[in-house]
């Protein structure tokens, strides 16, 4: 399998959910609000033999009347029609924004016109209800009845067999992580339940999470089974290792690829 991270771009959050960008040779972390995250933002994807996986969506940010995500498709000479899956782990902004986009007569449409998308059925109705600053209901609510996308239903299965979802209710109430395995290769998804690799190794509860304890706790067998199973673990929101293996249990024994 070929992995290819899609970076948006390095932020700062905190508690206002704005995104402000960052530059990393220039700003300063102490400069901005307190409490602020220094975050990645990016989206992968994942070429299998199957298909073509895009895993979430990022800010979906517009760059001189184009998307940011597909212009980074491009950069790695994929037309974004090409998509074939759309795997969602919840509809954050930051995960959600390139579900679609507005075209010039105001309405939205799915920016992947040939894929199909999954994502939970609760996820969704939860997003919808709960809208701003988290979620961002005008952009998303295209997903419903649309004949592109499959509302998951069941806290865990499979898609197409070799790709298998799991709820885990840590960081959000329906957030899904993912496991795509071919070839003897398994790809691990944990969206924002595992969003950097400092995160793995030490035990820590984020006020962020909706089920801090949980998310932690969910790192930690993670971190062991991704090394005792070989697992490459993507992380979305690292600002420097987009990718990784777990070759031995300690920080140390993490490699690069």
């Amino acid at each position: 399998m070929k992995i290819i991270p899609l970076s948006e771009g390095v932020f700062t959050i905190d508690k206002s959910k704005i995104f402000l960008p960052f530059d990393l040779n220039k700003d300063q972390l102490q400069e901005r609000k307190g409490g602020s995250l220094l975050v990645e933002v990016q989206p992968f994807i994942i070429i299998t033999k199957k298909d073509i996986l895009l895993l979430d969506t990022g800010l979906g940010f517009i760059q001189n009347g184009d998307m940011q995500l597909h212009k980074n498709l491009a950069a790695n000479k994929i037309n974004p029609a090409d998509v074939t899956k759309v795997l969602l782990s919840h509809l954050h902004k930051d995960h959600a924004g390139g579900i679609s986009y507005k075209d010039k007569l105001g309405y939205y449409n799915l920016a992947f016109t040939n894929a199909t998308y999954y994502v939970q059925q609760k996820e969704f109705e939860y997003a919808m209800n709960i809208s701003f600053p988290s979620y961002m209901a005008e952009e998303i609510s295209i997903l419903e009845g649309n004949k592109q996308v499959i509302f998951l239903n069941e806290a865990e299965g499979f898609i197409d067999d070799y790709i298998q979802y799991k709820i885990t209710g840590a960081h959000s109430p329906h957030h899904q992580v993912f496991w795509i395995r071919e070839s003897n290769e398994t790809i691990f998804f944990g969206a924002d339940d595992a969003p950097q690799l400092q995160q793995m190794k030490h035990r820590f509860v984020a006020k962020y999470d909706y089920n801090g304890k949980r998310a932690m706790e969910l790192r930690s067998q993670w971190w062991q089974q991704s090394s005792e199973e070989n697992w490459i673990l993507l992380f979305y929101h690292d600002v420097k290792i987009p990718f990784a293996k777990n070759t031995t249990t300690n920080y140390i024994g993490i490699k690069k690829l």
